[in-house]
């Protein structure tokens, strides 16, 4: 297990995943946002249909940790470490944590 930096519309997110997930985060959070929410029958709840009756998603990091957990590494379970707060989109983390993998959705 690795910690890596994640985010949205807010705090940046300090969380265990395991090892495959840290080396390949973007790969990762990409195939959940772009291809699992959209497609997948366990996402519906991720999927809003607009007013003007167009599908639309809406999701955050926590969203991400949950998909990790259900779904791809059940057995590896992602844990919360730590909230950083505001970080300009992880722009201006701690020293200590420069080097972490980073995604923001």
């Amino acid at each position: 297990m690795r910690e890596v930096i994640l985010g949205h519309d807010g705090d940046s997110v300090v969380y265990s995943v395991p090892d495959e997930v840290a080396n390949n985060l973007r790969k990762y959070c990409m195939d959940f946002c772009d291809k699992w929410i959209w497609n997948d029958p366990n996402a519906k709840k991720y999927r809003i249909v607009d007013e003007d009756g167009e599908i639309c998603v809406a999701y955050c990091a926590e969203d991400f940790i949950e998909y990790l957990n259900d779904w791809v590494f059940p057995n590896q379970p992602s844990v919360f470490v730590k909230n950083l707060g505001w970080t300009e989109c992880g722009r201006k983390l701690p020293l200590e944590y420069k080097n972490y993998p980073i995604f923001h959705f």
